[in-house]
């Protein structure tokens, strides 16, 4: 039951998160705390947390070439190497890098261990999760991509052909109002299905549940929130649209403005966003940084071809062999252990000694 344990703290922090906000600005009209202070804090947490990552990573040795290979290496002139899967250049890595962040190579190729009856080991294909994880991060990208209307103007004219082609669906008439709803955008309600799909796969998954922790949940929630908090006031809570682009406007040019009616539901909404890019330098999901650092991704195989010396290593004296047998060679005579060289007798000395003359 551990894994109830830690569905239900997660939710819990979640529901404490919508509630901070909730009641600092509808009880005690917090809004300059909300609205301003707390997206900056955020904002400097993100830049400075992902910069020490990065750094830190960087600064990590790798004193050895480890590639993830799964294809054949460059070695006789006959042997058809794979340039892609075994780099031993730039370009295949640059190419291989490409397909793994645009693509998710690496997790197409996954596969999955199960026990059948017999006992059995199968293994299959993760076709699925390769293509929720796909759907998820460009819905991802595409809601953030999108938000730049309200933080530029004029708005750049890639965000506006975006939006028009993820919003081209029309929904109709919004219950209880009666007002015509705007355009249906896909990339939010994507972005929940693969939520929803994510979540429940560590619930249904036995091996799955059992390696799962609240830092597993926990940003799906947050995620969930955002994505249901944005969708609300889109589609049935209105909210005041030219007030919230004045205080996003406001905090982008450093001259932030405290508008009044924009509604608490945005500031839960602002609240929200701000905790998950707080929350992400020290989460699992600073991978999307870690991913151009990984030695296992962006390193060439050279390792047959290429002597690689670790620049660190400091001179050790040596003692070989040789120099060791002729240490001790008559003592390990005396104990019976073969040696390479027998010393020589008198009358060899004296043999060498004549030819010398």
């Amino acid at each position: 039951m551990n894994f109830v344990v830690s569905i239900v703290f997660s939710c819990a922090v979640v529901t404490l998160l919508v509630l901070i906000p909730w009641v600092g600005v509808g009880a005690f009209d917090l809004r300059v705390l909300f609205g301003i202070v707390i997206p900056y804090l955020a904002v400097i947490t993100f830049f400075v947390g992902l910069v020490a990552k990065v750094i830190g990573w960087g600064r990590s040795p790798v004193p050895f070439r480890i590639p993830t290979t799964a294809g054949q290496q460059w070695t006789l002139p006959w042997i058809k190497p794979n340039k892609i899967d075994n780099p031993r250049g730039t370009g295949g890595v640059i190419i291989r890098m490409l397909f793994e962040v645009l693509l998710f190579r690496s997790l197409f190729r996954n596969t999955r261990m199960e026990f059948r009856q017999g006992p059995r080991i199968t293994y299959e294909l993760e076709k699925w999760l390769w293509l929720f994880a796909l759907v998820f991060h460009y819905a991802f990208l595409t809601v953030l991509l999108r938000h730049l209307r309200f933080f530029t103007e004029p708005i750049p004219l890639f965000v506006t052909v975006l939006e028009k082609l993820d919003g081209f669906m029309q929904i109709g008439i919004a219950p209880f109002t009666g007002y015509q709803l705007p355009a249906l955008l896909l990339s939010g309600v994507v972005l929940l299905a693969a939520v929803g799909f994510l979540f429940l796969r560590r619930v249904l998954s036995a091996q799955i549940r059992y390696l799962s922790l609240p830092a597993d949940y926990f940003p799906l929630f947050l995620i969930g929130a955002i994505g249901l908090t944005g969708i609300l006031m889109r589609y049935l809570l209105k909210v005041d649209i030219p007030h919230i682009k004045e205080l996003t406007m406001g905090l982008v040019s450093f001259h932030p403005s405290n508008p009044e009616g924009i509604g608490v539901l945005f500031y839960i909404h602002l609240f929200l966003v701000s905790v998950l890019f707080a929350y992400f330098p020290f989460s699992k999901l600073v991978h999307l940084g870690g991913v151009f650092l990984s030695p296992t991704r962006n390193l060439a195989n050279t390792n047959r071809y290429v002597r690689h010396v670790n620049p660190w290593n400091y001179p050790v004296k040596t003692h070989t062999y040789e120099e060791y047998e002729d240490e001790f060679r008559e003592k390990m005579i005396e104990a019976g252990l073969p040696v390479d060289k027998m010393p020589e007798t008198p009358d060899e000395a004296s043999d060498d000694s004549g030819e010398k003359e």
